[in-house]
């Protein structure tokens, strides 16, 4: 893994990205969890969209996440960590995924430094900016599509189901998930 890794901070806002929503699989499926984005006349830079608390969207995805999780072989070890983010509550959208990437590495064990870009650079080859996109993982030509199976509590009932939030490997895989990520990342880059 990568000692240091950047994270872009100077683009804006996306709207249907991965940037406010996971997917984890359920007793009824696929759901998106997503997290509602207060909407601004002008397009914010990602650090500057907040996050809306309109509606009850903490408590009903921990609801979600332990109902469709808490039979699995590691919730019980993981759930405290991120349970705190349905507790508490973030003013920016920007600030809720820098604490949360930075939380599950560190229950992965994986010690990179998440620095932050001071400048917009436009687009490089390749941009991994739009690699992972909701409308593109599901095309059946799309290459990033993560099947190489690994346990998941509802695979009795839909097969194995790629390309989860990482919550799902974390729950089902536990410390077995830094390994899964770690060949994952082998066969991409052969």
């Amino acid at each position: 893994m990568s000692q240091e890794v950047w994270m872009e901070s100077r683009e804006n806002y996306c709207k249907q990205s991965y940037r406010n929503r996971a997917c984890i699989l359920t007793g009824n499926g696929v759901q998106s969890l997503l997290i509602p984005v207060v909407h601004d006349t002008h397009k914010p830079l990602i650090t500057e969209a907040r996050i809306e608390y309109t509606t009850p969207w903490q408590r009903n995805h921990w609801r979600t996440i332990v109902t469709a999780y808490n039979t699995s072989p590691y919730f019980m070890y993981y759930q405290d960590p991120l349970r705190s983010f349905y507790e508490q509550r973030y003013e920016r959208l920007f600030d809720f995924n820098l604490q949360l990437i930075r939380t599950i590495a560190k229950m992965l064990r994986i010690q990179t430094e998440i620095k932050l870009t001071t400048d917009y650079e436009g687009s490089r080859q390749p941009d991994l900016r739009t690699l992972i996109h909701p409308k593109r993982s599901i095309s059946p030509d799309y290459p990033y599509r993560f099947t190489t199976p690994y346990y998941q509590v509802f695979e009795d009932r839909f097969g194995f189901t790629p390309n989860l939030s990482i919550i799902d490997l974390l729950f089902n895989a536990g410390p077995e998930a830094v390994d899964y990520l770690k060949a994952l990342n082998a066969s991409f880059n052969s």
